[in-house]
């Protein structure tokens, strides 16, 4: 769990270190290989989710479902797809690493073109996005996958005590 703990103090770390990294591919096999009182972890280290041959949704993706709704789809849409205000993150979490996610989340993004200008807010001060960063992640990632279907997940693994605690410790 330290290790895990310090990847993401690293990813942030990174984040905040001015500009952004380059881009890379999306994040790879989204296989969940360990887990972490509830927290899933593909091969690389990285989030990811892991939903049952049932549907039932782990149930950090599940939190993402809910953060993301209350947090970004007023600007990027139901369900991760897009809206005309802003593009669609699902098709961004296939392209883009989780660190690029991140960088973004923390410090937003402004892209100006010849007729277009579209700007990503910071939510590096928000605990609402913040504490539930690799929640959200989760949760797009099903979704770019097309492992999670549109809407509200049906059935959620119970939240662990672990995962309350951080949550309690994360919002103050």
């Amino acid at each position: 769990m330290l290790l895990k703990q310090t990847m993401l103090t690293a990813a942030l770390a990174l984040a905040l270190c001015g500009p952004a990294v380059a881009q890379s591919t999306g994040p790879g096999d989204p296989e969940a290989v360990d887990e972490d009182d509830g927290r899933y972890y593909d091969a690389d280290g990285l989030p990811t989710f892991n939903i049952a041959e049932d549907g039932t949704v782990d149930f950090p993706t599940y939190s993402g479902f809910r953060r993301y709704h209350a947090e970004c789809h007023v600007c990027h849409g139901p369900d991760g797809l897009g809206s005309t205000y802003a593009p669609s993150l699902v098709q961004s979490v296939r392209q883009k690493s989780y660190e690029t996610f991140v960088e973004v989340v923390v410090n937003g993004r402004e892209h100006v073109d010849s007729g277009n200008r579209n700007v990503m807010p910071a939510f590096g001060t928000n605990p609402n996005v913040m504490c539930y960063l690799d929640d959200i992640y989760t949760y797009l990632r099903a979704r770019a996958q097309g492992d999670l279907p549109r809407g509200r997940p049906a059935n959620t693994e119970p939240k662990s005590d672990t995962f309350s605690d951080m949550e309690n410790a994360c919002m103050g």
